[in-house]
C-alpha cells in the first residue's frame, strides 16, 4: 500500500521528527513536489476567513476546502476562491467533515469563539494541525482541554495574534523585540506595571456590546441556526446575536475585552516573561452586567505573585493625559518609545536581543516544531481575558486565582464559569 504525504506527516507528528527532502533534489528551481505542499482548509468564511491574511494559497501551502453553516458565506468563498486561484474548492457543511478529509492537513478555525475548543480538539484527534483565530477558547477549562489534545496527538498549534514577534504594536510606534529587551535589561526595575489604555489603541473596539432587549426574527434560510449555535445555549434568533456582532453576548464571546484583550495582552504577557504563569488576582471596576448581553466596563487590574501587574483602562480613561506603557520603579516608557530613563536606546545596545522566535508556521508543521504563540502561552494569554469576563459577568469586585490549580480561591460561582455545560450532542 503507497504511503500518502497526509499519512507521512501524520507518522511523523507521532514522532516528533520530520526530514523535508530538498527541492533541488526532487524538480529543481520553481519545482513544487507535492511531498513539499501543505493543504489547508477554513472552518468560518464569514469574516476573518475570508480576510487577505488567510483566504490564500501558495506554493507552500494550498488552500483547497472550505466549511460554513451559512450557506451565502460558503458561496461566496467558493466564488472568491475562483477568481483568486481559478479553483473550485470542496466545500462542507459539517466542520467534521472538513476535519476528517484526508485531503487536508491544516484545519484554520474562523468561527465565533465558542467552537474554537471543540474543533481544535477534534482536529488534533484526527491528525490535523490547527491554526486558531483568537480569543484563543472561550472559558478557561476549554483551553486546558485543547493544550492536553495538542500535546496527546502531538500537533502543531498556531494561534493567530502575532503582535509578539511582528509588526508595530498598537499606538507604540515600535515593535515588541525593544520592549521586551528593556524589560530583561533591567533598567525599568522590577516590579513592573504595564497600563494598556487608550493611548494604545485599546479602546476602538470597547464599545462592541450586546442588546438586552432582542425581538425572536425569523432564522434567515441560508443559516443553519441550530448547528451555529452548536454546544451555546438555545435563544430565539435575532441578526444581532451572529456573524459580525455576536461578540456582544456571553454566550459566544466577551465583547471588545475577548475580541481585543489577546492581541493587547499575549504581547504584555511575553515581554514580562510570564509565557508560564497566571495572575494570582483579578481586580474589576464595571457596572452590573445584563446576564445575556456584553456590557461596558472601566478597569480590570491582573497581579502577579511578584507583585507585577497589568491594568487594562476601559470606559472613563478614553481622554485621559499622557500615561505611561511600561512603568516600574527606575524608570517609565511612554509610547513613540519615550522614556524616563536618558540615552535609553544607547544604554540598550549594550544588552543580548531577545531570545529568537520560531514565527513561520508553515516550516514549524514539517519540522515539527513548536510556533513562537502556540496552545501552552496561548492559554496563559487566554486565561488573562478569560479571568476578566469571570470578574465581569459575576460583578466581582476582586477574584483570587490560583496558578497552580487554575481554579478561583473560595468562589463558587467563578468556579462554575471555568467549564460551562454544553448543549445536546456537544461535549469537550
Amino acid at each position: 500500500m503507497r504511503t500518502t504525504r497526509r499519512d507521512f506527516l501524520k507518522s511523523m507528528g507521532a514522532l516528533g521528527l520530520f526530514t523535508i527532502v530538498p527541492r533541488r533534489v526532487l524538480g529543481g528551481k520553481g519545482f513544487t513536489p507535492p511531498s513539499d505542499q501543505l493543504t489547508k482548509g477554513i472552518i468560518g468564511t464569514g469574516g476573518i476567513g475570508m480576510s487577505s491574511l488567510h483566504f490564500s494559497s501558495d506554493e507552500r501551502c494550498r488552500l483547497t476546502t472550505l466549511c460554513d453553516v451559512d450557506a451565502n458565506h460558503l458561496k461566496n468563498g467558493v466564488e472568491k476562491g475562483r477568481q483568486m486561484f481559478g479553483e473550485t474548492f470542496k466545500t462542507y457543511h459539517d466542520f467534521r467533515d472538513l476535519i476528517h478529509d484526508p485531503n487536508v492537513d491544516i484545519v484554520h478555525i474562523a468561527t465565533p469563539p465558542h467552537w474554537h475548543a471543540l474543533m481544535a480538539i477534534e482536529a488534533a484527534k484526527a491528525g490535523k494541525d490547527i491554526f486558531c483565530e483568537k480569543p484563543m477558547t472561550r472559558t478557561i477549562g476549554e483551553g486546558q482541554r485543547v493544550v492536553e489534545a495538542v500535546k496527546r496527538y502531538n500537533r502543531i498549534f498556531r494561534l493567530d495574534t502575532w503582535f509578539r514577534f511582528a509588526d508595530t504594536f498598537y499606538g507604540l510606534g515600535t515593535t515588541v523585540k525593544p520592549l521586551k529587551k528593556l524589560v530583561d535589561s533591567g533598567l525599568l526595575g522590577w516590579p513592573l506595571k504595564v497600563i494598556v489604555s487608550g493611548n494604545t489603541g485599546f479602546t476602538w473596539k470597547f464599545y462592541w456590546v450586546g442588546k438586552d432587549k432582542l425581538v425572536t426574527e425569523p432564522i434567515p434560510s441560508q443559516l443553519d441556526y441550530d448547528f451555529w449555535l452548536g454546544p451555546a445555549p438555545y435563544k430565539p434568533y435575532n441578526s444581532h446575536r451572529v456573524h459580525q456582532t455576536f461578540r456582544g453576548y456571553w454566550d459566544y464571546d466577551g465583547g471588545g475585552l475577548t475580541d481585543m484583550g489577546q492581541h493587547y495582552l499575549d504581547p504584555v504577557q511575553y515581554i514580562l516573561g510570564k509565557d508560564d504563569d497566571f495572575p494570582v488576582k483579578v481586580e474589576c471596576d464595571a457596572p452590573q452586567q445584563h446576564w445575556d448581553a456584553v456590557g461596558i466596563w472601566h478597569k480590570i487590574t491582573y497581579t502577579y505573585a511578584d507583585g507585577c501587574q497589568i491594568v487594562l483602562e476601559g470606559e472613563g480613561f478614553e481622554s485621559k493625559g499622557k500615561t505611561p506603557y511600561i512603568e516600574g520603579p527606575k524608570g517609565k516608557l511612554y509610547r513613540g518609545f519615550e522614556c524616563t530613563i536618558p540615552d535609553i536606546m544607547n544604554k540598550l545596545n549594550e544588552f543580548p536581543d531577545p531570545e529568537p522566535q520560531r514565527t513561520d508556521f508553515i516550516d514549524c508543521v514539517k519540522t515539527r516544531q513548536k510556533f513562537a504563540l502556540n496552545e501552552v502561552n496561548g492559554h496563559h494569554s487566554c486565561t488573562l481575558v478569560n479571568l476578566g469576563t469571570v470578574a465581569l459577568r459575576l460583578n466581582r469586585k476582586v477574584l483570587n486565582f490560583d496558578p497552580k490549580t487554575q481554579r478561583f480561591i473560595n468562589d463558587d460561582a467563578a468556579n462554575a464559569l471555568i467549564n460551562q455545560p454544553m448543549r445536546g450532542q456537544w461535549t469537550l
